[in-house]
């Protein structure tokens, strides 16, 4: 019982959610329901007409030759009026679905571009891009099929039952009295179909995401003649995904030819009640008991069937259509998570006006598992302008250490100080522009070299590129490219790791940032290039604080100091020098890397 009023409360939020994003709309709303109530009109006054077309031509001799042609001039005038109206309904619809899928998919992916990065981290690539593509699709197309039915359904079920009184009461009570068995019908199966396409959508990313990773890793995965078990796994995830999915079509379709069937059996009711009636009436008024009924004609039992017809019809495309709103429910609640993941904490009222860069760490506790702590009471000074190594062996917290001081996760207690600041008082975005960081692993967009070195420096000169490129030692392939700095950087582009790393190294020194942060910045470079980018480094760093991640130690031996970590702490700390004097932890891993 509990879980069924969380599932019912989830869906009524999630519709209330998606109320709010069409209220900008209003306009469309107000056309949908003009050109809705246009179209129910003229459905409904058409049978009406053709009625009393029938009640003119009943009776030997008695035809009303001009009464009928009169009366189907005015039915084909309602039909052409209607199929009018329901053109104009589904733009209304349409615009409205698509403007709403276009705000709530910008929205989510706006918001990707401000969740932390523990989300980032914790989720699959292909998953989260499952939600921002396929789930929005999935959304627009139950929002476009059910939205139009829905505003036509409702209002002609309403107008259809009070014209259905008006005629013959016992009749439309009939009506009434059987209609809940369809929904009932409807009801039972789509609370089934529900939980099975919330399933359907959840193992559909799972699918996404592994079909990325193999097809991302496809060289590793051809490497090691792993081409089997990825087949295995996919074929083990589409199996899963064939089970729910033949589970929620399964329900899902049973709902229209029930419902279907439920309405003949009302439509047979109204059949054998109404020619009952036409019988006794005979043209006259008809008296049972107490009860006087209006005359019942063969023309009034055609419209009642129509109007049977009309007001059972709505119910059997709103089924129909729960299928698509059911999932379309499900697809939302997960773009939603994502809308709703905490963002960034931006905010900040601090400003350093002339950075020095330095920087303190106090008592600084972080874990990315709160059962599995990493850094515990760190503490760090680092004089402005010094270039400080970080070394140990994997895992020791080096990379978190970077998280940390660039505020990619936040601490778990403690702080970090720049020049005398607390980092969390100053806003996000100025604090970021205080770092350069070149990372292992190289980020270039689908757009020009040019572009991509000015990454973050859109007012950049191309003399100012050019320059950047030189320093990074990238100009002279750059050049040899099939439009130099033009060049559309693609998947065929034919560029190496080493060259693409080059490429974020320029990007950096373009930017010319106060402190520089390098994590393996050159570990796909080769020694000869390497030696020059150190030289290069070393110039930009000339008095920048400077971080620098690095396994080859003989990348280091200059460093102003060089904090030795293991198990997210730092347990020696100097120069090179003096480090090797102590014969310590850092001893050993120096001379482990030069071990003959």
């Amino acid at each position: 019982m509990k879980k069924r009023n969380e599932k019912k409360a989830l869906r009524k939020g999630i519709v209330r959610r998606l109320l709010g994003y069409v209220r900008p709309y209003k306009g469309y709303v107000v056309g949908a329901a003009l050109f809705s109530v246009l179209y129910v009109g003229f459905t409904l006054v058409g049978p009406v007409l053709y009625g009393f077309a029938i009640d003119n031509m009943v009776g030997a001799g008695q035809v009303d030759f001009a009464a009928v042609y009169r009366m189907v001039g005015g039915f084909a005038l309602c039909v052409l009026l209607a199929a009018l109206s329901q053109k104009l309904l589904g733009n209304c619809v349409n615009s409205l679905c698509y403007k709403l899928v276009r705000d709530l998919r910008r929205e989510a992916f706006e918001k990707l571009t401000d969740v932390r990065i523990r989300y980032v981290d914790s989720h699959a690539q292909g998953d989260v891009i499952a939600r921002v593509v396929n789930d929005v699709d999935i959304l627009s197309d139950g929002l476009l099929q059910g939205a139009a039915q829905l505003f036509t359904g409702v209002m002609t079920i309403a107008v259809t039952l009070v014209v259905m009184f008006v005629i013959n009461y016992i009749i439309a009570l009939v009506v009434v009295v059987l209609t809940p068995l369809s929904l009932f019908v409807a009801s039972s199966i789509t609370k089934r179909t529900f939980k099975s396409f919330s399933m359907q959508v959840k193992v559909q990313g799972r699918l996404a995401a592994h079909a990325k990773e193999m097809i991302g890793g496809q060289k590793t995965v051809i490497l090691f003649n792993e081409e089997e078990e990825s087949c295995r796994r996919f074929e083990k995830i589409d199996a899963e995904l064939y089970e729910i999915g033949w589970r929620a079509q399964y329900f899902s379709a049973l709902t229209n030819p029930s419902t279907r069937f439920v309405n003949a059996v009302i439509t047979a009711f109204v059949c054998v009640l109404g020619a009952v009636f036409c019988v006794l009436s005979r043209g006259g008024d008809l008296v049972l008991g107490a009860l006087t009924l209006s005359g019942f004609t063969v023309g009034m039992l055609s419209v009642f069937l129509s109007y049977t017809n009309q007001y059972t019809k709505p119910l059997n495309e709103i089924s129909g259509v729960v299928t698509q709103l059911q999932n379309a429910f499900a697809s939302a609640a997960r773009v939603f998570e994502v809308i709703d993941e905490e963002g960034e904490r931006r905010g900040g009222s601090a400003h350093i006006e002339r950075v020095r860069g330095e920087i303190r760490i106090e008592d600084a506790c972080f874990s990315y598992d709160p059962a599995r702590p990493l850094i515990e009471h760190f503490h760090l000074d680092v004089k402005a302008g010094s270039k400080v190594a970080i070394v140990g062996p994997t895992g020791c917290g080096k990379t978190t250490l970077i998280n940390l001081l660039m505020r990619f996760y936040d601490l778990r207690s403690g702080a970090i100080y720049v020049d005398g600041v607390n980092a969390a008082d100053i806003p996000l975005d100025e604090y970021r522009k205080l770092f350069g960081m070149v990372l292992q692993e190289s980020f270039l967009a689908g757009e020009t070299v040019a572009w991509n070195i000015a990454y973050g420096r859109e007012d950049a000169s191309r003399g100012q590129i050019e320059a950047a490129a030189k320093a990074a030692y990238c100009d002279f392939f750059i050049r040899n490219l099939p439009d130099g700095y033009d060049t559309v950087l693609t998947s065929n582009a034919n560029l190496s790791q080493g060259e693409r790393q080059l490429l974020c190294i320029a990007r950096v020194m373009l930017a010319d940032p106060p402190m520089l942060i390098l994590d393996e910045a050159t570990s796909n470079i080769d020694t000869m290039t390497e030696m020059r980018i150190q030289k290069a480094f070393r110039k930009i760093m000339q008095g920048r604080t400077s971080f620098i991640v690095a396994h080859r130690l003989s990348t280091i031996l200059d460093a102003d100091v060089i904090l030795v970590m293991n198990d997210g702490s730092v347990i020696e700390q100097g120069t090179h020098a003096e480090l090797m004097e102590k014969r310590g932890f850092y001893y050993n891993l120096y001379n482990s890397q030069f071990a003959r």
